[in-house]
Parts: structure tokens; sequence; C-alpha cells
């Protein structure tokens, strides 16, 4: 599909020479990606990461398929075989265990290698992705959806559909492996898949598209509300609870959230929420309260700093000598 490879050679993404990790699981989304950047980049700066997780019968099957491609395109394939120890059993634990592994794997090579990391997203996905955080964690950044860059994570097919990248593999004689988890309803995006999806494209045949059209506009509007926070913070990394109780509500919650977020140098979910907490910060003295996402925010003489909650650690509290006129909040 050559009208792929330009939509994504003008995305700007992927650019001849520039290195590239691929994630590279062995399933449709992910072998037109890998095709695709080996296209655009050039086999010499393109890698593969297979994350062998050897759960499933068909695990090293789908690792020996995944070789055999990299070696019919050129391309240097990692293996990595992450093993769990203890933690919860359940479908939900388990997929968040393995995301964490193979996306520090990617991050390692990447930084070894001076490479972008790039993720089989697709519009497909970015759909399922929003509806599901806005039943798991409303906020703004939930209908914002997936960017197509995030640092170093690239997102090359994020404005195609799942249709579309099998096509391309069809066209390109590139075969790919079915996982059966993701047709279990164990898990929760396959239930919005399976389930909700459908059910709201019978409410209306252009649903899914609609999301993706209000996630537009939304990131749009979130560039001007971003230049209202910036006017608020001025370049500082703290707020005075004063200056902080005087905005109003909405902004107060952004600009809690954009000092947490920045604190932990990522998103900090579910902070928002306590944004009148924060404000109500002592003036005097040392005030901690810890808050979702492991971020603490810290008042000296009313001066508002945010940081990561020390591991068993607790804020200074009323009787620790420090002038701390409240205790620390619990979560």
């Amino acid at each position: 599909m050559s009208d792929l490879v330009e939509a994504v050679e003008g995305g700007g993404l992927l650019a001849r020479g520039r290195p590239v990790v691929v994630m590279y699981s062995g399933g449709r989304d992910s072998t037109c990606l890998l095709d695709l950047t080996v296209r655009v980049a050039g086999a010499e700066v393109v890698s593969a990461l297979h994350v062998n997780y050897g759960t499933r019968g068909a695990s090293d099957a789908d690792e020996r398929h995944c070789a055999k491609l990299c070696e019919r395109l050129g391309v240097q394939l990692d293996v990595r075989r992450p093993v769990r120890v203890g933690g919860s059993q359940s479908a939900g634990n388990f997929q968040a265990w393995a995301r964490d592994e193979r996306y520090r794997a990617a991050a390692d090579l990447a930084v070894a290698r001076e490479a972008d990391v790039a993720v089989g997203h697709t519009r497909s996905d970015q759909v399922e992705t929003i509806i599901y955080r806005l039943a798991s964690a409303p906020s703004r950044r939930a209908v914002l959806g997936m960017r197509p860059r995030e640092g170093a994570l690239i997102r090359p097919l994020l404005s195609f559909s799942r249709e579309e990248t099998g096509q391309y593999c069809t066209q390109r004689n590139l075969r790919w492996r079915e996982d059966e988890s993701n047709d279990s309803v164990a898990y929760a995006r396959n239930r919005i898949r399976r389930e909700l999806i459908p059910a709201l494209e019978k409410i209306h045949p252009a649903a899914a598209d609609n999301v993706l059209a209000l996630a537009e506009i939304l990131r749009g509007e979130a560039e001007v509300l971003d230049e209202l926070v910036d006017g608020v913070l001025d370049g500082h990394d703290e707020i005075h609870v004063s200056r902080l109780g005087a905005l109003s509500p909405a902004l107060r919650r952004l600009v809690v959230q954009r000092l947490a977020d920045d604190a932990i140098d990522g998103p900090a979910a579910g902070v928002a929420r306590r944004a009148d907490e924060v404000a109500s910060m002592a003036l005097h003295g040392t005030f901690s309260l810890d808050l979702p996402s492991g971020v603490r925010a810290t008042a000296t003489d009313g001066v508002v700093r945010f940081g990561r909650t020390p591991k068993g650690g607790r804020g200074p509290g009323p009787g620790d000598g420090d002038g701390t006129t409240r205790g620390e909040a619990p979560n």
C-alpha cells in the first residue's frame, strides 16, 4: 500500500537513517510496522524487540516466527524472556507487569542505540484507549488519547485502522501470528473491542470516528489550557498556596497536575482531584501531603513543591518540632 508508506513518511516520525527499535510481537499491527519501518528508515538502522513471556503454548512458536521475518528483512532481533516472581495472578495485573517489562527492555535498547522506540498502536487502539480511560480514570488526559510522539516513543500507525494494517500485510505477503488471548473476555480492552464499541456503533455507525474527532478537538483546546498554566507558573516549579487558592477551581487543578507531572517526569494520575487539599496547606512551617501516583506535595512557609513520595517515609507531622500545623494527609 503505497499510500500508507507515503503517509508514514509524511508524518515525520520515521526517517531514512534514523535509528529505531520496533516493539515486535509478531501480530498484525507490529508486523506491518516493522516492514514499514524498514522501508522508510532502512534495515541497517532498524532493530526489533520481541518479549517471550512463556505463558502461552504458542509463545516459542511466536518467537520463531519473529526471528524468521527479521532474518528475511535483514533486521537485528533482540529477545527477552522475563520471569515473573510472586505478585497477583489476575489478568489485569499480569498485563501491567508484561507491559512494564517490554517497555523497560525497549527503553534500555533505545538508550544504548540512541534510537526511538516504535510501537504499532493504531487508530483502533486509540478509540479503545480513550473509552477505557474514560471508564477507569476520568480526566482531561483520558479524552486526549495517545500522542504520536511521547519522548522517544513513537506511534507511526496511529492514523490507520487495524483493517488497513491487515490489508498492508496481505498485499506485502507478510504473515502474522494471532494471539488467542485477544479473544479472552478476561481483559477489559477485549471487552471494549468485542462488546462496547459494536454496541456504540449500533447507536450511531460513526461512533468510533466521533470519539477520535472529539479527541482531536480537545487536543487543540488543551494547547490553550497549557498556555494558561504557563502564565500562572511563569517558568517556576513551585507555587504559593495563597496564589493557588486564588485561582479558579479548574485552573487550580491544571496547575497542580502540571507540577505533579513534572515532578515524576510522567502522568501523575489522580493528583488533580486533590488540588483543593493542596491549596489548603499550611502557610507556616512545613507540611507534607501524599498524593496518588507516588507524588508528595510539600509546603514550606506556604510555598508548595512537588516530588516523589519517599519509599517507606512519612512527611513531617505534629510534634516533629518543625512548626508543622497539620499532619500528613492519607492517600
